[in-house]
């Protein structure tokens, strides 16, 4: 209808000459492409219906449907745009690979998944533990495996890592790097004939987890002083590191370090790992103690130790113990 003559037009709707609202659209692109399968949201249930029943009205079959939970933020709010606490696609592929989002997408996906920054290291390194899961499993196993999906059904033999995801991290953290060669140096004392182009795929998790430890750890990181009980055992774990072989593996170093922590009266040994985590590390958890000390150095190691003895004790926004020694 003209709006000043009142005169009446017809205009066709194909060729793209017509928008409809969204539900309707969603409906007739269904039964226009002849859709067969739809992802939505817990949240688009309602509308998940009514572009069915307008689908059957057109003499379409709506699309086979799979609805996930909400994404969350740290809080267990919902995301939403207005509130600008999500998370994009680009955000966390500045802190970590793709490969890393298809392991966060496909665990449970019929349950409400917490997305913020703080999961990124966890789905990463999860990742990883299938790949090498999934390396030693018989051929008609392998598709039970999570990387058997991320991948499409071939895993690259270059998706691996010697070192996890966390240990990098704590690496970065420890050292205070800046740049790639920086951990490379200790990656390839750890891992003879490593290097970036022999490991690509390495390479990439160094720069993630420099850009992660620059962005989230190192502007969190508090390292406190050690009690007196605390300064026995780390004097105690120094003196003992400096007895063993240079060239002990993760698991023997693992062990002297229990062995330390129940020599003095710590209520429980997670308050040993605490103290390691918090005095030398600055931060309230870490990765598996016997494999930081292989990754890092036996000397580097104890150097660490005794500057958190005897140096004086900076927060991390000041610089690592180390620095003072």
């Amino acid at each position: 209808m003209h709006p000043e003559s009142g005169e009446p037009f017809e205009t066709s709707v194909k060729g793209g000459a017509c928008k409809l609202q969204w539900k309707a659209d969603w409906a007739m692109r269904w039964y226009a492409l002849g859709v067969d399968y739809e992802m939505s949201g817990k949240d688009l249930l309602e509308s998940v219906r009514l572009s069915g029943r307008i689908c059957r009205i057109l003499g379409g079959t709506p699309p086979e449907g799979f609805t996930y939970e909400l994404f969350l933020d740290e809080n267990g709010q919902k995301i939403s745009k207005s509130k600008g606490n999500g998370l994009s696609v680009e955000e966390w592929l500045r802190y970590a690979p793709p490969e890393a989002l298809g392991q966060f997408m496909y665990n449970a996906p019929h349950r409400a998944k917490r997305l913020y920054f703080d999961v990124i290291p966890k789905a990463l390194d999860e990742y990883l533990a299938n790949v090498a899961r999934y390396r030693v499993l018989p051929e008609p196993e392998r598709a039970g495996n999570p990387a058997w999906h991320i991948h499409g059904g071939t895993v690259s033999e270059d998706a691996a890592s010697p070192v996890s995801f966390a240990m990098l991290l704590n690496l970065a953290s420890v050292v205070n790097a800046e740049s790639p060669e920086i951990l490379w140096g200790f990656i390839r004392r750890y891992n003879l004939g490593a290097s970036p182009e022999t490991m690509p795929f390495l390479d990439r998790l160094v720069g993630h987890a420099i850009a992660y430890y620059r962005d989230f750890v190192r502007p969190a990181k508090q390292y406190r002083r050690p009690t007196d009980t605390e300064r026995a055992a780390l004097a105690d774990l120094a003196e003992t590191l400096r007895g063993m072989d240079a060239a002990a593996d993760a698991e023997a170093i693992q062990t002297v370090v229990y062995e330390v922590g129940k020599r003095h009266p710590f209520p429980e040994l997670r308050a040993w790992f605490g103290c390691l985590y918090q005095v030398l590390l600055g931060q309230f958890e870490g990765p598996r103690f016997g494999g930081f000390v292989a990754l890092y150095g036996m000397t580097e190691t104890i150097a660490l130790i005794e500057a958190a003895l005897t140096g004086p004790h900076l927060a991390a926004t000041e610089g690592h113990p180390a620095d003072a020694a």
